[in-house]
């Protein structure tokens, strides 16, 4: 948004409107002692296309994600943004909106967010959506919340193919609530036994996992159910196009980092926390909530719906203190979803599996590369395990264009986990494979 600096004939304007005759006279509530009084050492002004070429000389030091091949993932995703996402998103009244506390007046941005919402629920499976959270971790951490308010059920059984970051976010969170989250351990890479007795509030899986492994979830979310518990999945909604939806699968509660429906890297942020739940679990839901109603001439309306819930209105008697969201992420991921339609959400699944597949069977063809979960089904990422460290070969790669994914803990630091969406072509990933042989060699 650009900025439109006030003239001096606009300051004196303002100044006479309030009754004042200077900027000085303005700040006089300011003290003395605190103001600055000694001019600023700025530079003389300069035009705008020298300042320009300043910044970018300054930019160009700097390495982008369009230096390099991007095969890097671990929850952060470089998937194509079409141009019309923010054409629409970026537009001013979506941009500069605020809390819509006066429907009457926020029409536009509510049926917005009432869009998305209605998506969500379509994409997942599930009854109800709100209008969105923060990111994916904040999402799981409020989905646990929602679980625990079950009398007698306070324990958190969680999947070790859950994104370690989810888990610490979960920990930090627990920490007041009085849990701590109890990991169970996988398989070959998926699966695990989880024990869920009594007093188990929630048992809460990855699908696909923290390595790509795509998990049996509905085994696993049968055994919750059969204990009387919630079953917790985080999803990744570009697989939807492809896989199951959490609904389906049996899950109560679906959370997601919504970054991937049209929002950029952006160096981390700001992204989109994304839950669904089953309509017994709506009041308990986080949040707001958009609802549709009819005005009383019968004309379709929108309105912020069981406000009561929120910490602003019900304070200690609210379910959670989230009071906002990310309404911003949440308009341009109902515009990429309208745009991409269930058809094209089936294409670009298809494309991110088949490409993933190939990229995995050139790469294993390297001497000493072999996949961590030999024979586990995965999406559009998977876990290599690498004959030299992990972080070695990848810093590597760098300096031959090659973003090549991201270094894992495990397997004493060999393991790679590497992600190949719909961008990726083949001559990038021949490109990886023939690069990384010769590193390795």
């Amino acid at each position: 948004m650009r900025y439109a600096p006030h003239t001096d004939g606009d300051l004196r304007a303002m100044l006479e409107a309030i009754g004042l005759d200077s900027l000085d006279e303005l700040f006089s509530e300011i003290p003395a002692s605190v103001r600055l009084t000694r001019p600023l050492d700025l530079a003389e002004g300069v035009s705008e296309q020298e300042i320009l070429a300043d910044l970018h000389e300054l930019a160009s030091r700097n390495r982008s994600v369009d230096d390099l091949v991007c095969f890097a993932g671990g929850g952060a995703y470089d998937h194509y943004v079409p141009a019309v996402v923010w054409a629409l998103a970026g537009r001013s009244e979506f941009y500069t909106s605020y809390t819509p506390y006066q429907p009457e007046l926020s029409q536009g941005v509510l049926q917005a967010l009432f869009e998305y919402q209605s998506m969500i629920c379509e994409l997942t499976g599930l009854e109800v959506s709100n209008a969105s959270l923060y990111d994916g971790s904040t999402a799981l951490a409020e989905a646990v919340n929602l679980a625990r308010a079950t009398p007698g059920r306070a324990r958190v059984l969680v999947s070790s193919g859950v994104d370690p970051r989810h888990v610490e976010t979960l920990r930090t969170y627990g920490r007041g609530a009085g849990y701590e989250p109890e990991p169970f351990t996988l398989i070959d890479g998926r699966g695990g036994a989880p024990d869920v007795g009594a007093d188990v509030a929630c048992v809460i899986v990855q699908h696909p996992n923290r390595y790509g492994v795509l998990e049996p979830v509905r085994d696993l979310f049968g055994a919750a159910h059969d204990g009387g518990t919630h079953a917790i999945e985080v999803f990744d909604p570009l697989s939807l196009g492809v896989l199951a939806p959490p609904g389906e699968l049996g899950a109560d509660i679906a959370v997601a980092e919504g970054q991937p429906l049209g929002n950029h890297l952006n160096f981390g942020g700001p992204y989109l926390g994304v839950i669904a739940t089953r309509l017994d679990d709506v009041r308990r839901l986080p949040g707001r909530i958009v609802g549709e109603t009819v005005d009383v001439d019968g004309r379709p309306g929108y309105v912020l719906t069981l406000q009561a819930r929120e910490q602003h209105i019900r304070r200690e008697k609210a379910t959670s203190n989230i009071c906002t969201n990310q309404a911003l992420m949440a308009i341009a991921a109902a515009v990429y979803l309208a745009w991409l339609g269930p058809e094209g959400l089936g294409v670009l699944g298809r494309q991110c599996a088949a490409k993933a597949a190939y990229a995995a069977e050139r790469l294993t063809e390297i001497p000493g590369v072999e996949l961590l979960f030999p024979g586990a089904p995965f999406f559009k990422e998977f876990a290599l395990h690498l004959p030299r460290p992990a972080a070695e070969i990848r810093d590597a790669l760098i300096d031959r264009g090659y973003l090549a994914g991201v270094a894992l803990p495990d397997d004493d630091g060999h393991g790679l986990l590497v992600a190949v969406t719909e961008r990726r072509t083949r001559d990038q990933i021949e490109g990886l494979a023939l690069a990384m042989k010769e590193v390795l060699a």
